[in-house]
Parts: structure tokens; C-alpha cells; sequence
């Protein structure tokens, strides 16, 4: 099969690849779709841990085809979405703790292990989730970061009722961020740069107050999703005294922060690596109960040889989530 691959000389290109057996406890899924992440770039350019040569992409949508020994058949041609982890030890104090994400020992799809950006990936049936039937499967792709959010908002820092929040960044998280805050009760604005004029747009029509610039010490949490030091910079300069700062974005390299600031404030500075079955669980309701919204954030969905011109999208005003579709 075709794939889009992270090479042993450290290149992302299409390859073919062998097609993975499926053992006892796995599923193979024809994909249907796998989004691209802002990690995927950060592997691309060797600023998040890879072991190549990979199939890369973990926001994975598809439909079961085959089952491993001790699977349940009642999988079989059934739409998912899946969690990203290939394998963690279990036996580790973090894994019993139901937080698998912080296993020293993780191996992940699409940087460990072979991921979605191909026609099949095989999958811990573990990992599954059924998509509701409300939810196309390229939109599904979505579940894999709102997960992330979930995890982010709701289970490390508790978004609540009556905060006054502000995201930034509108990008595919942020936008997520929006709506999951807003189901917590919070009211949110959303700030962006000015390329982003769309993307804030969709934001106010998700309910979002939008601002160009912020006034300081405001917001008693503040979710910095762009990962840009200049977008940093506001959060810390946004975030009232004792209120929460919440990191989403993943920078890819050292930012420099006013550090005293988090002593001077008496802040509460958190994120969450990833996502845990809880945040899952989570997710799957806010969708279900129409509280998130996934209409109009997968924008651009691409064939896998236009990889590149996929890639490159994501990096551009027009773009909020782009999806390779074998």
C-alpha cells in the first residue's frame, strides 16, 4: 500500500509499505481519513520524537475490516475513530492510573508506530470509538483532538461555569477550545491575528466574543492554543492574578516566558499531554449531545499523493483542519 513516510534519512515522503498483520487484541481499519496535525509538522521537522521509518498521522476515521483473536466481530464494518496509542507497559503507575499518555514506555501511532496516513493502519481494538452517526467520517477526524481538549479544559484545569476565558490561536484547537468552553459555562472570547478573519468568524458564530488585542489581568483562565511565543506572551500578559493558564499548543522549540509572572500572579499553569479514555469519553458526549460542533473545520481534504500540497495548507489563512483521504 501507499503511505506517507518518515524515512530513516529523515525525509516525509510516499512510500509503499508492507501491510501490518493483525494480531490477537487488533483491528486492521480501512482509512476513510486522518487529519494533520501541528505534530505531524513538528515530525516532519524533527522537533518531536520519531522512530523511523513511520507511516505518520494519528487523527485517524475509518471502518473496521478485519479482527484479531479475542476481538469481538460485532466491530466488523463498523465507522471509528481510535485513540493514538499502539502499546503502553500497563503495569507503570501512570498506566494504572488509567493515564496511559505519561508512559515513559508509549508507543503511538504515527511516530512510534505506523499510522494512518495510508489506505490501512492496524489498530488496538482497545483504542476504538464509534462515531455517531450524526458525524461524517472525514469530520470524525476531529475526535482525536477534541479529545486532546477535553483532557486539556476539563479534566487538568476545570473550566468552569462563569470563567471569563480567552483563547488564542483559532486554529483547529482553538476553535475546539471555543466550544468546549463555552459547554462548561464559561464565557470565551477568541483573539487572532488578522489573517485569520475567517477563522474568528466562525468563532462568533460558535458564540465567541472576538477581539484583535486583549486588555490585561482580564481572564480568570486564559488557553493558549496557538503555541507562537508572541501568543505566550498575551496569555501571561491576559491571565488575571490567581487565575489559570492552560497550554495546548505545542511550541516544537524553546519560548521564552516572564517566568516571575506565574510567582507575581499566584498562577496555576497546566496543559495534558494527549488524551486519556476519560477525555474520550468526554469528547464523544459533548458530540453526541450536539454541544460541539464539527461543521466547517475540516476544510481541505486531500488525496495521499498530494501529501505536500496538504502539508503546506496547513500553514495558510484558508486552511482550519486538512484530512488525507486514501
Amino acid at each position: 500500500m501507499i503511505a506517507v513516510t518518515k524515512t530513516v534519512t529523515g525525509e516525509v515522503r510516499l512510500t509503499d509499505r508492507t501491510i501490518r498483520e493483525v494480531g490477537p487484541g487488533h483491528v486492521r481499519l480501512a482509512v476513510s481519513a486522518t487529519g494533520i496535525c501541528g505534530t505531524d509538522l513538528h515530525i516532519a521537522a524533527d522537533e518531536y520524537a520519531s522512530i523511523p521509518p513511520v507511516t505518520m498521522g494519528h487523527e485517524i476515521s475509518g471502518t473496521v475490516v478485519q479482527t484479531g483473536k479475542g476481538v469481538d466481530e460485532s466491530w466488523l464494518e463498523q465507522r471509528v475513530a481510535c485513540e493514538t496509542y499502539f502499546s503502553a507497559c500497563e503495569t507503570c503507575r501512570m498506566c494504572r492510573a488509567g493515564r496511559r499518555n505519561l508512559c515513559v514506555d508509549r508507543r503511538s501511532l504515527g511516530s512510534f508506530e505506523d499510522g494512518g496516513f495510508a489506505e490501512y493502519v492496524v489498530v488496538p481494538a482497545i483504542n476504538l470509538h464509534r462515531i455517531p452517526d450524526h458525524i461524517s467520517s472525514e469530520d470524525a477526524v476531529l475526535f482525536e483532538p477534541l479529545a486532546c481538549v477535553t483532557q486539556c479544559l476539563l479534566e487538568r484545569a476545570g473550566v468552569k461555569a462563569g470563567d471569563r476565558a480567552l483563547v488564542i490561536g483559532p486554529g483547529a484547537m482553538g476553535l475546539l477550545s471555543v466550544q468546549v468552553a463555552l459547554a462548561a459555562g464559561a464565557r470565551v472570547t477568541c483573539v487572532g491575528l488578522a489573517a485569520d478573519a475567517h477563522r474568528l468568524a466562525l468563532a462568533a458564530r460558535m458564540g465567541a466574543t472576538i477581539a484583535t488585542d486583549v486588555e490585561p489581568e482580564a481572564y480568570d483562565v486564559v488557553i493558549e492554543c496557538s503555541g507562537a511565543a508572541a501568543g505566550i506572551s498575551t496569555a501571561f500578559r491576559a491571565v488575571c492574578r490567581a487565575g489559570r493558564y492552560i497550554q495546548v499548543g505545542i511550541s516544537g522549540r524553546d519560548v521564552t516566558i516572564p517566568f516571575d509572572t506565574i510567582l507575581f500572579k499566584e498562577l496555576s499553569v497546566t496543559s495534558g499531554f494527549a488524551s486519556t479514555p476519560n477525555s474520550w469519553r468526554r469528547a464523544l458526549d459533548l458530540v453526541t449531545h450536539r454541544q460541539v460542533d464539527f461543521s466547517g473545520l475540516v476544510t481541505h481534504k486531500l488525496p495521499l499523493e498530494q501529501w505536500e500540497e496538504a502539508f503546506a495548507l496547513i500553514n495558510s489563512a484558508d486552511a482550519i483542519k486538512v484530512a488525507l483521504c486514501p
